[in-house]
């Protein structure tokens, strides 16, 4: 859909995703609105998605875990009123971003993700999107406004307010840029786009001015910050073109930025990409035949499990705590049912991404090698065409990390 400029000509639509660290004060937040503004006098219709100002989140999840553990009440707060909650922090940066809007002379409106049209399954804390109706995002296009979205939220088919894990908001970007057939998806930050590695874990990481939807799907369900894994799917599914830019940089052609398409670089298969993740639980199943009630008690519990692997002598796992906000009574919950199930938490995941990775053998011991020499033994190990990972003390993981992207990003 694109709006219709008087002379009949079709102008395209562009939606824009700002990150927490570009909205964090009224300051940054005046350079978005600057921005913003530019692209609409530019000749664009434009649809700005934005996330909870700085550390709102975080602060008001401290916030939930405080109220619940007084007076002896329940160490974790219920998922649906943190949904209540949470959403509140994109509510507050919308309506700012509408206002600075509007004192520079342009037409703007803000609307919640309810409001949007997004729907989405039932699940609390980190529901997913499942239809996008954008019909009064399309009505106030036509009118000239600029459209001020609540990412990280959505409406479920209850009609409960849902919000849609870590990095939801870059889901809520590429979701709309479908539903509304835009030109292109551009997601602000503070980074000039992906890089090798993390730059302040590894300073030799190298800036990626081009990545494929898969390759950047697998980074991201690997742990790497810059997009989350459910938006790039949404990207790689509608084949939406994704600009990764930083906020602070200025708006010319010399501005670096990472550019993921269908279709990455053609180049020979190599290592892209070194990923580390912390705040991870290691879980390991001795009773292989309890196999379905592991499942059935993660679904109950809301715990999602990541590199599942099954042999005869029982099971392992990984859980990804930052979308389990209820981590101890889960945990409580899964070692009660299952007492063969033991649960590491000191641990964290680090992963080589790339392509023909599982072609040979070689990559594998060159892998191993690496951590070995930093005293980093795997305790679980996964190898896929894609990635090769491992589960490693959390202590070793920033030099897990330099040291795989010196054995297969520099080399």
């Amino acid at each position: 859909m694109q709006g219709s400029e008087p002379n009949g000509r079709r102008r395209p639509i562009i939606v824009q995703k700002y990150g927490g660290s570009s909205v964090a004060d009224v300051e940054k937040l005046g350079r978005v609105a600057d921005r913003v503004v530019a692209a609409k006098r530019a000749g664009n219709d434009v649809v700005v998605v934005v996330s909870a100002m700085g550390k709102t989140t975080d602060g008001l999840l401290s916030l939930a875990r405080q109220v619940a553990s007084q007076a002896g009440g329940a160490a974790d707060p219920p998922r649906r009123e943190l949904d209540m909650l949470l959403s509140t922090g994109e509510r507050v940066s919308m309506a700012l971003l509408s206002i600075a809007i509007q004192a520079r002379g342009e037409a703007a409106i803000s609307f919640t993700g309810s409001q949007s049209g997004i729907l989405t399954n039932d699940r609390h804390f980190d529901a997913r999107i499942i239809e996008v109706r954008p019909h009064r995002i399309e009505d106030e296009l036509a009118r000239g406004q600029i459209v001020i979205i609540a990412g990280y939220q959505g409406m479920s088919y209850r009609r409960e307010i849902t919000t849609l894990g870590r990095g939801g908001s870059d889901t809520t970007a590429v979701a709309l840029a479908a539903a509304l057939e835009a030109e292109r998806c551009e997601i602000y930050s503070d980074v000039d786009g992906v890089y090798s590695a993390d730059p302040r874990v590894v300073p030799d990481a190298k800036h990626l001015p081009e990545l494929d939807h898969a390759m950047l799907q697998e980074m991201a369900e690997s742990g790497a910050k810059v997009l989350c894994a459910q938006a790039v799917e949404w990207a790689r599914r509608a084949n939406i073109a994704i600009y990764a830019r930083s906020t602070f940089d200025a708006e010319d052609e010399g501005a670096r930025q990472t550019v993921v398409r269908k279709f990455g670089p053609r180049e020979d298969l190599r290592a892209r990409a070194v990923v580390g993740e912390g705040n991870v639980a290691l879980g390991s199943l001795a009773d292989v035949a309890r196999l379905d009630d592991l499942l059935r008690v993660a679904g109950e519990a809301k715990v999602p499990l990541k590199d599942l692997a099954v042999n005869e002598r029982g099971a392992s796992f990984v859980v990804s705590l930052l979308n389990v906000p209820d981590w101890r009574g889960a945990k409580q919950r899964l070692t009660g049912a299952l007492p063969s199930l033991a649960l590491v938490e000191d641990v964290a995941v680090v992963s080589v991404v790339g392509d023909g990775l599982a072609a040979t053998t070689e990559p594998l011991v060159r892998f191993l090698a690496a951590l070995r020499g930093v005293s980093a033994t795997p305790s679980a190990l996964t190898a896929t065409p894609l990635r090769l990972s491992a589960v490693v003390p959390a202590s070793a993981l920033a030099e897990a990390q330099r040291t795989l992207h010196h054995a297969f990003v520099e080399s």
